[in-house]
């Protein structure tokens, strides 16, 4: 809590080098690299009779809120959002929880705020939940307008990178966008969202082309099909690439069978000779009933 005792105005930094911003739809919530924006700073509100909760409210009035809203059907983030209720309850508030020298701001409900990476939609999008992995969910607190005429608390915080992967040189625009589902991204967007890249001459690699499913293993046919260069044949450490790109766990990777199109999983080893393949990603949350192939 003391990272905003002083603090009238401040900036969350995430560990992808990026900004908590409030777009300019006046409702979603994203990340950006430009901290210099208004739309990066964040007035501080303490809640009445509590040492532990704290308000954030946007440029355009409005509060940061965890809402019940899904981000994507079959995962378990949910959307975080501007928005300006009637009467202020426990989803606007925030509880600062300290951590080498950076915050994790936990809901009520014991979520925590998270800044997702990995392909659109998850890239840049703002989610509340319980990861495993704990670098999505720590953020660097700078205090941009103290309170009174006090100097503001130094914070020592080391800074968090983000790991490399095969999307990570990929530039972000400087307006970042608003957040989408997965069905609404057209293929000319997902072009401009980043880059398909062969796997180099003699790497070994092949090119892995996947559909997300939804919880019922069905699949946007008009939704592009994203890509990864994956080098090796085993399942296993192809499922746990995905899930690292992905920034999601337990997911199944399968192929449809031709005999009636239902989906199967993947076993073992993927087929020889470094063939491209088109695959597709089951959820950990779907229901999908597997044909045993």
């Amino acid at each position: 809590m003391e990272f905003f005792q002083h603090a009238k105005t401040v900036r969350l930094r995430c560990a992808h080098d990026k900004y908590l911003t409030a777009e300019e739809d006046e409702e979603s919530v994203t990340q950006d690299r430009s901290g210099s924006s208004r739309a990066a700073k964040w007035t501080v509100e303490f809640v009445d009779n509590s040492d532990d909760f704290i308000r954030l409210k946007s440029c355009y009035n409005k509060y940061l809120t965890a809402s019940n809203k899904q981000f994507l059907l079959g995962m378990t983030g949910r959307k975080v959002l501007q928005t300006a209720p009637k009467r202020l309850d426990s989803s606007v508030e925030w509880e600062p929880v300290r951590e080498n020298g950076v915050v994790k701001l936990k809901t009520r409900y014991g979520q925590f705020l998270r800044a997702n990476g990995g392909l659109p939609p998850w890239r840049n999008s703002v989610t509340h939940d319980m990861p495993q992995r704990t670098e999505c969910i720590l953020w660097e607190v700078h205090v941009v307008e103290i309170l009174e005429a006090q100097s503001p608390p130094v914070v020592s915080a080391p800074p968090l990178v983000e790991k490399s992967d095969s999307f990570s040189s990929v530039s972000s625009s400087s307006s970042t966008r608003s957040v989408k589902s997965a069905a609404s991204f057209s293929r000319n967007e997902l072009k401009d969202s980043f880059e398909i890249r062969s796997p180099p001459k003699g790497s070994g690699g092949r090119m892995i082309y996947f559909h997300i499913a939804n919880e019922h293993g069905e699949i946007d046919e008009g939704f592009a099909e994203l890509c990864i260069a994956f080098k090796g044949n085993d399942v296993v450490d192809l499922t746990k690439r995905l899930e690292w790109e992905l920034g999601i766990e337990g997911i199944t990777v399968c192929n449809r069978s031709p005999l009636n199109g239902k989906l199967y999983p993947l076993r073992l080893h993927l087929p020889p000779n470094n063939a491209t393949m088109h695959i597709i990603v089951v959820p950990a949350s779907s229901k999908v009933e597997y044909f045993p192939f």
